[in-house]
C-alpha cells in the first residue's frame, strides 16, 4: 500500500510544488483547499500524514490542528504546519497544539521531502 499525504493548502503554486515533490518520492498526494471542510476530508479518508497551511479560507490552520489532535481518528497522524509567517509565536503555538513539525515558506524541494520522510519514518 502506498503512502498517502493530505495537503491542506490554498495556494496553487504551493499545491503544485509539494504534489510534484512528494509524488516523485512515491507518495499519493490528496489536496484540499478549504479550511471549513478540512476535518470532513480527513475523516473520510485518514491519510498517513497531513501538511497543513496556517492561513486558509474560512478557518485557521491552528483551529484545524486543535481539532485534529482532539479526534481519535487523527490524534496520532504526523502533521507538518506550513506558513509564510515564520514568527516564533506561530511556531510555538503550532508545537503546543500538537504539530509534529513547523516549516516556513519559501522552502526547498529537498527540505520538504526530507522532513516528510523523517516524520513518517520512510
Amino acid at each position: 500500500m502506498g503512502k498517502r499525504v493530505l495537503l491542506i493548502e490554498d495556494e496553487p503554486n504551493i499545491i503544485e510544488a509539494i504534489s510534484f515533490i512528494l509524488s516523485r518520492d512515491g507518495w499519493t498526494v490528496h489536496t484540499h483547499e478549504d479550511g471549513v471542510t478540512a476535518m470532513e476530508k480527513v475523516a473520510s479518508m485518514p491519510p498517513d500524514m497531513i501538511i497543513l497551511d496556517v492561513m486558509l479560507p474560512g478557518r485557521s490552520g491552528f483551529d484545524i490542528l486543535r481539532d485534529l489532535r482532539s479526534q481519535e481518528i487523527s490524534k496520532d497522524i504526523p502533521i507538518m504546519m506550513l506558513t509564510a509567517r515564520g514568527q516564533d509565536k506561530d511556531r510555538e503555538l503550532a508545537l503546543r497544539l500538537g504539530a509534529t513539525h513547523f516549516m516556513t515558506k519559501p522552502f526547498s524541494n529537498g527540505e520538504v521531502r526530507d522532513h516528510v520522510r523523517n516524520m513518517i519514518g520512510a
